[in-house]
């Protein structure tokens, strides 16, 4: 068993976290829940921000909010110092409503729309990172129609491929994202850029893949792009200010994952952009990175009640929970893998194998498929380790399912920071289209 951050096995036999038992945090708020080691994301923000503040390092680490966004949990990355990077006007909009110092936001997606760029500039964001010429021509007309100075970062493909899923790789030349550095894209944009009035180019950006657990991808990007900045360096005298070498840390979902710790990822991309960039005759850039997953992935727990069985004899026995790929669309969509407890057990021996459905009308929502378990019956608590990133980002409704609330804790105190959904919040916005029996 591998426990995360504050998370213990206390006198009871129950899993703790945060200082409380997760069984009363089931009474008192049902499940399934999301619960937040809101210690665990402080420690993990500090130790990427004290990494590069001990090494004397201009930098900027911005929370990749995509991983997680709700106004508290801004809230708490503004009071770690963070930066933030937002992906769409929802989640600039989640930004503004936590009072997140707009200076501070760097502005991704791969379809800005006019009206999203014209909100980013009206609440002047730090930057945005600018994806595409489609893109690049509706700011530079906006900027100049506002009289508005933005400043951008050019997204680029490095043409480096992390190992990971196919589906979350970013950095390669086949990529929706960015411009391609090696067939010329990168610097026409570049050239665009620097020819309109208002548009300042910080610098550059690029962004691998995600769930990388080695810096060998983050070396070789950094040193293609700083050998293009070089010759832009020489050929139309620019200098950048900032190389974004985005996000992707991995984190421990299973044994089979080895994650380096936050420091080792900044120390290497450090090291070697301080030797390209000697080699190479240029100005240290400011360092900007992204962390979204290895700031809140195994931070999160969520809690289910186990409900009905199914004993399929010489093949697999079944337990359902009462969520599933509505508030975990992950093992749908990547066959991601996770490790689980009995919450309300932590300490008796697992007896037999079993895979966890969810309670979806759907034959792929399913969980986890191979867990090792005490001998299970209903109304056990079922604790899903690591499910902090992408679990209440992706939340659905599927089969019209309410979404769960979720609560942080820490110290042993708890709070709850979203609401659970009602039956009544998912017909909110449906209009009939005949008149109700009492409006006759």
């Amino acid at each position: 068993m591998h426990l995360y951050g504050t998370a213990t096995i206390n006198t009871t036999g129950n899993l703790e976290i945060g200082g409380i038992d997760t069984v009363k945090l089931v009474e008192k708020y049902g499940t399934p829940l999301y619960v937040y080691d809101t210690s665990l994301i402080r420690e993990r923000a500090r130790a990427f921000k004290q990494t590069f503040d001990n090494l004397g390092i201009k930098a900027q680490v911005a929370y990749a909010s995509k991983a997680f966004s709700t106004v508290a949990m801004l809230q708490l990355i503004k009071e770690e110092g963070l930066s933030l990077d937002v992906v769409s006007g929802g989640e600039l909009y989640t930004a503004i409503k936590a009072e997140f110092p707009a200076e501070k936001i760097h502005f991704h997606g791969n379809n800005k729309s006019e009206a999203e760029l014209i909100m980013a500039l009206d609440h002047h964001v730090g930057c945005i990172v600018v994806d595409n010429f489609y893109e690049l021509e509706i700011l530079s007309d906006l900027s100049v129609e506002r009289k508005q100075v933005v400043n951008i970062l050019i997204r680029v493909t490095p043409g480096i491929e992390a190992h990971t899923h196919d589906y979350i790789l970013t950095g390669q030349e086949d990529s929706k994202f960015g411009f391609d550095l090696q067939n010329g894209q990168a610097e026409s944009a570049l050239l665009k850029a620097l020819e309109s009035e208002y548009i300042n180019v910080l610098g550059l950006h690029c962004h691998i893949g995600s769930q990388i657990f080695e810096t060998t991808g983050f070396i070789l990007a950094a040193n293609k792009i700083l050998e293009k900045m070089a010759e832009w360096h020489a050929a139309f005298e620019f200098t950048p200010q900032v190389l974004n070498l985005g996000g992707g840390f991995g984190i421990r979902y299973t044994a089979e994952d080895e994650p380096l710790a936050p420091e080792n990822y900044v120390q290497e991309m450090i090291n070697e952009v301080q030797k390209e960039t000697a080699r190479l005759k240029l100005p240290m850039p400011e360092i900007w990175i992204e962390p979204g997953r290895s700031l809140v992935g195994d931070a999160g727990t969520t809690l289910y009640t186990l409900g009905s069985s199914k004993n399929v004899p010489n093949v697999r026995k079944y337990l359902a929970v009462d969520g599933g790929m509505t508030d975990n669309l992950r093992p749908a969509l990547y066959d991601a893998k996770y490790e689980a407890i009995l919450a309300n057990r932590a300490n008796e021996q697992p007896s037999e194998l079993v895979s966890i459905a969810g309670k979806c009308c759907e034959s792929g929502d399913m969980l986890i498929w191979d867990l090792q378990l005490p001998e299970a019956d209903k109304n056990d608590i079922l604790a899903v380790f690591c499910t902090g990133a992408y679990g209440y980002s992706m939340a659905n409704n599927y089969n019209r399912i309410p979404r769960p609330p979720v609560i942080f804790v820490e110290e042993g105190e708890d709070k709850l920071v979203v609401k659970r959904e009602t039956y009544e919040d998912l017909v909110r916005l449906d209009l009939p289209i005949t008149k109700s029996v009492s409006a006759r």
